[in-house]
């Protein structure tokens, strides 16, 4: 068996605090109630004892003058992260400031006692709980991880997942199978190759590789989940070939050739790797980037590979004395069953509108409580934990970002029912929370009444028809997106403008190799950081040799076929990613809220291209994807950090199921043109397109119709684009709030981001989307980590791979759902067996369900809005 290594004491560090941030405090005397600093430090941190343990150990080693220069730059680090106990910023002010501790240390014994452990805890693990409590602060560099087996079932779950996401993505409803569910299959597989296999290999370059070199481990599994969740997605590029080839758009046969296809496929799926890797040093290297996202991975990892039991005490008096894998089997077969009833049996559970139920013709009643079409005010809206994670899953996201969210959404309902009852932009006319587009007459607007024989904009067909409009809910969605730009870009260089100082100098530094040793000075490395000090890193130029081959596979695709758009879109893309990319990441990785560019990507190639439909999405397409699939991408990244895994096999674990993951979507797609009567009401199988018909219908709107005569000069919704100075507005506000009472908690745990991100939710969803999870996330992060650690952390003192059952159960659900919803819908869904009863018709039902829950209506031959002959 090979030996442990454990982490080392951290080397002293440099770092100066900020002129200014610190004021004079009384010298600190005691610690605790108790005189114990162990237990204040338990307290402050939500340690658990095997965590005080290990960090009393290491913390007999630090120098005062250790303690000092590492707390500095922890404190710099942390004073405004919301993750990060505001009670421990307090001591470390007061520590630090305190020049009477460094002069007279043997007067404070007790007080350099407590900040030692909290260094050795900060510094030697993470400084989370939430982190703590399932990432291993050890590692074995000798463990097999890069192995023939978990090659063989990584590419063939990248190539199934693939498959089956592909192949369904344009039926109605979509199959859509998330990593949960490979990386729970990949486990039984991975026992049996352990069991049948022999051990029988070969060597290459001093390193043999075997059929079976040992029990199959974690890291293997968890090379095997990054490849999967690569390929999980389908390319965007997908929906612009549907949307090009297909007759009842733009009818251009030519977009079905392969060489066209995989040329753009390829690009825009690589083209997020690049930036990524050089964003590392921003998103994946520092400790405060945690990516709630991953701890859940990591949770259903752990719950495979541990055997720790040891009993903790829960709610009740309770002893709880399940292993992980025995309660995340538990709760995985519960949710499994359970989920038949609001995903088959009894869709009433899914949309619970019980008091629309009531009278569901009332017009005022559904637009306020109706939870299918309306604003789904209503304490008991839904039964259905799919629905309860659809914008945030309480069990893995900070409850501050719960929170959050759902006070964004709770400001903005108020703005969407006063719009709506006040007939502003004429939106009585229109169902209140609706994300389609409407005509003057208050139905869907015919997009293709507008274009020309070659698909492109004509302005007397126009004039003659009607000019769009957006319902309530959609206003207030655009004007917040605007908002949510602003702000991200602000709150980037007000509150972490010396973090992304620093990463810039260490990037550029690491192409020095007269620098190289700078490289990551004046920064905390934890423990994680410095165990993978053990691998060799991916040098940036790797990274940068596949930006520079996506950058010319998308401006060959775009150049050599009749696309009618500049190659220019390429760079463009990439310069919009630069700007964005490590804000929207570093909020994403504190809060577990994404900030997507989709719409400004709409906003700005629209107005680039007006007129031009099919240019505009590919604006759209490298303005938004290059974005996401980075962040995605520094996700995978985060979790091979945090298991360990060596970071040259974590790069081609991503570029290896990345290419076939493209080649299978591109192949899919080949098949499926082909099919008679595909993307129309008689297509075979269900393959209606709900998705393309929705992109089309927002090319035309974007590309065709053009933002500039929605929100251009005289356009009916510009005033929304007050969202831009809100933005801005808005998170200097906060700033300066925090900066005057840095010890508020309400004020240090706002986050104006998460909160504008909360008025997103409208346009077709409501509140039943997010309501829910804040009881369940109070109960979770507040209720229960307080006064139960042991059971929402850790159930084994002894056990370094820690098990977090908040996570497990996070993972349960999800992976319960999803294979629940695959057996439901190839064994019932798919050969068209419904259940007909009213729980399964009573959410359909009423104004609300047949769409005409509106507070007014047009006479016969009459229309609302500027006359014809007024607008243009």
């Amino acid at each position: 068996m090979a030996e442990v290594i454990k982490s080392d004491a951290p080397a002293p560090v440099g770092g100066v605090l900020e002129k200014g941030v610190l004021e004079k405090r009384e010298p600190l005397q005691t610690v605790s109630s108790t005189g114990e600093p162990e237990l204040a430090v338990q307290a402050d941190l939500e340690v658990t004892e095997d965590d005080l343990l290990e960090a009393k150990a290491i913390a007999a080693s630090l120098s005062l003058e250790d303690v000092r220069t590492m707390m500095t730059q922890v404190y710099a680090l942390h004073k405004r992260d919301p993750n990060f106990p505001l009670s421990i910023i307090e001591k470390i002010e007061a520590f630090i400031g305190n020049e009477a501790i460094f002069e007279n240390p043997e007067k404070y014994e007790e007080v350099i006692q407590e900040m030692k452990i909290e260094t050795a805890l900060i510094t030697n693990n993470s400084p989370y709980a939430e982190v703590r409590a399932v990432v291993d602060n050890h590692d074995d560099p000798t463990m097999p991880c890069s192995t023939i087996r978990a090659w063989i079932i990584g590419i063939f779950f990248s190539a199934l997942i693939s498959f089956i996401n592909g192949f369904f993505d344009i039926r109605q409803p979509s199959v859509y199978v998330t990593s949960n569910v490979p990386q729970l299959l990949a486990y039984p597989i991975g026992k049996l190759f352990e069991k049948v296999l022999p051990d029988a290999g070969f060597t290459l370059f001093g390193v043999r590789h075997s059929l079976n070199p040992g029990p199959f481990n974690k890291k293997e599994h968890m090379l095997i989940t990054i490849m999967a969740s690569i390929s999980k997605d389908v390319p965007y590029t997908n929906y612009v070939v549907w949307m090009q080839y297909l007759p009842t758009y733009f009818n251009q046969s030519w977009a079905i050739n392969f060489g066209y296809q995989i040329t753009i496929a390829l690009s825009t799926n690589f083209i997020g790797y690049g930036l990524a890797g050089l964003c590392r040093r921003f998103l994946v290297y520092p400790s405060y980037c945690v990516w709630p996202a991953s701890l859940v991975t990591i949770a259903l990892n752990t719950a495979f590979h541990s055997d720790g039991n040891i009993p903790v005490p829960g709610p009740l008096k309770k002893i709880w004395r399940w292993s992980r894998l025995k309660f995340f089997s538990i709760a995985f077969t519960a949710m499994f069953f359970y989920f038949w009833l609001p995903n088959y049996l009894f869709y009433g559970l899914s949309w619970f509108s019980w008091m629309t139920w009531i009278a569901p013709d009332n017009v005022h009643l559904s637009v306020i409580t109706g939870g299918y079409a309306g604003m789904g005010l209503n304490p008991f809206p839904t039964w259905d934990w799919n629905a309860f994670v659809y914008f945030l899953d309480p069990l893995m996201v900070p409850f501050f970002s719960t929170l959050n969210f759902f006070i964004g959404a709770l400001f903005t309902f108020f703005i969407v029912i006063a719009i709506f009852y006040s007939n502003a932009y004429n939106s009585a006319y229109l169902p209140v929370n609706s994300n389609h587009v409407f005509d003057h007459f208050g139905v869907q607007y015919n997009v293709t009444s507008i274009l020309d024989e070659r698909g492109i904009f004509d302005a007397q067909k126009y004039e003659a028809y009607s000019p769009p409009f957006l319902a309530a809910g959609n206003i207030v969605v655009y004007m917040f997106f605007f908002a949510v730009y602003t702000s991200t870009i602000t709150y980037g260089i007000l509150y972490h403008h010396r973090e992304i100082s620093m990463g810039f100098r260490d990037l550029v530094n690491s192409f020095r190799p007269s620098k190289k040793h700078e490289v990551e000075s004046g920064q905390v490395l934890d423990v994680h950081n410095r165990l993978m000090k053990s691998y060799r890193e991916v040098p940036e130029w790797w990274y940068l040799i596949v930006l520079v081959l996506a950058v010319i596979l998308g401006v060959v695709g775009i150049a050599e076929w009749p696309t009618y758009t500049t190659p220019a879109v390429v760079p463009y893309g990439i310069a919009l990613c630069l700007i964005f990319v490590v804000p929207v990441g570093i909020i994403r990785a504190m809060t577990g809220v994404e900030v997507t560019l989709n719409v400004l990507a709409e906003f700005i190639g629209g107005a680039w291209v007006e007129g031009n439909a099919l240019a505009m999405c590919f604006f759209k397409t490298y303005g938004y994807v290059t974005c996401a699939q980075a962040l995605n991408f520094s996700n995978d990244l985060k979790l091979a950090h945090y298991l360990k895994i060596p970071p040259r096999f974590t790069f081609w674990a991503q570029m290896v199921p990345t290419v076939v993951s493209t080649f299978v979507c591109v192949a899919i797609v080949q098949y499926q043109v082909n099919l008679k009567d595909v993307c129309t009401d008689d297509a075979p199988f269900r393959f209606f397109c709900p998705g393309i018909n929705t992109f089309f219908t927002a090319a035309v709107l974007w590309g065709t119709v053009g933002p500039k005569k929605m929100w251009g000069v005289g356009g009916q919704y510009v005033e929304t684009l007050v969202g831009f100075p809100l933005g801005v507005v808005v998170v200097v506000l906060f700033w300066w709030l925090g900066k005057k009472y840095p010890r508020n908690k309400l004020i240090r745990n706002t986050h104006p981001v998460v909160i504008f991100n909360g008025g997103l939710i409208w346009a077709p969803y409501n509140f039943t989307y997010i309501w829910p999870a804040v009881p369940v996330g109070w109960f979770s992060w507040v209720f229960l980590k307080n006064r139960y650690l042991g059971l929402w952390s850790k159930a084994s003192p002894n056990d370094p791979p820690a098990c977090i059952y908040n996570f497990v159960l996070s993972a349960a659900f999800s992976a319960g759902i999803a294979i629940s919803a695959l057996v439901t819908f190839f064994a019932l869904q798919y050969s068209n067996l419904e259940v007909t009863w009213w729980g399964n018709t009573a959410p359909f039902e009423g104004c609300e369900g047949s769409g005409a829950c509106v507070l007014k209506t047009v006479a016969d031959g009459e229309y609302f809005g500027p006359r014809i002959g007024d607008f243009h």
